[in-house]
């Protein structure tokens, strides 16, 4: 039969334990959260840069103006990539002749297309003003002979869309990162509560006010480790599992990305159980006998 002694051991490490597997839930929330909230916004960013403009030009152009366009197009920093399509290979592109009802070169005799630049605009530089005023540059040059983009309305839509979407994602994350911080701190403080008698008595002993705070403070690092650990496992099966079953075309984290969420979640547990078992025992050490009693 177990002594009392015995049972207040497995109460003791009941306790820690369940603490534990708290703070590793709250961490695993937190960081399944923000890889969530993270591959939104890389997503948004990546549809930004969906702006393509498809810069016609003379058949017939002399080299001395193809460079100068090629040159301004390179060398702008609106421009993500500059693409050369051949009009023959537009022609030889089978997705390409599928768009038509008709054979073109049979019908007309000759190949009808003008060889083309497809340029994608950066994320930053994607806004109606901005293709505006590329399309205003681009049209002023010698030899461009037609310009296609895609409607200003839709690209508007897009950006205020994907704005408004990405704030909503941040401010979550920020209300679920407050919540967390109050569930742990909570949760530890109701640790260090538990044992606020054996502190008195350690105080009674003429113990100092660090020799106190050591054992709580390395108990609260190896269990911060411990929790960060655990949440991080189980963030990495979200990911897996993410990853998995994503649609084409949806684009997730990369693997330095995950990485940075998973070293953080470790660091953040650490942090968190040190800083507020600190804070925690640090008033129990300070406080007044009488007043423990009473707590």
């Amino acid at each position: 039969m177990a002594t009392k002694e015995q049972k207040i051991r497995r109460r003791v490490r009941r306790s820690y334990i369940i603490s534990t597997i708290s703070i590793a839930l709250v961490l695993f929330m937190l960081g399944t959260v923000s890889y969530v909230t993270l591959s939104a916004i890389s997503a948004a960013q990546t549809l930004k840069e969906c702006v393509v403009l498809s810069v016609e030009i003379d058949n017939d152009i002399d080299d001395d103006s193809r460079e100068a366009i090629e040159r301004m197009l390179s060398q702008s920093e609106k421009c993500v990539s500059v693409e050369y399509l051949n009009r023959d290979a537009k022609l030889a592109d089978e997705a390409f002749r599928n768009q038509f009802e008709i054979d073109l070169d049979l019908l007309l005799g000759e190949n009808p297309l003008r060889d083309s630049y497809e340029v994608t605009l950066s994320a930053e530089h994607s806004t109606r003003n901005d293709i505006e005023q590329m399309v205003d540059v681009l049209s002023g040059m010698d030899g461009v002979e037609y310009i296609s983009k895609p409607p200003v309305e839709i690209v508007e839509s897009m950006h205020e869309t994907i704005t408004h979407t990405t704030i909503a994602l941040l401010v979550f994350l920020g209300v679920l990162l407050l919540i967390s911080m109050i569930l742990l701190n909570n949760t530890i403080r109701l640790v260090v509560y538990s044992k606020r008698y054996l502190i008195n008595t350690m105080k009674l002993v003429g113990a100092t006010k660090w020799y106190i705070m050591r054992p709580f403070l390395g108990r609260a690092l190896v269990q911060g480790f411990i929790a960060g650990v655990v949440a991080a496992m189980m963030v990495c099966g979200i990911v897996y599992g993410a990853e998995s079953y994503t649609l084409e075309g949806i684009t997730m984290l990369d693997y330095r990305e995950v990485g940075i969420i998973i070293g953080a979640i470790i660091i953040l547990g650490v942090i968190i159980t040190l800083s507020f078992s600190a804070f925690a025992v640090n008033k129990f050490v300070n406080m007044r006998t009488n007043k423990i009693y009473l707590y």
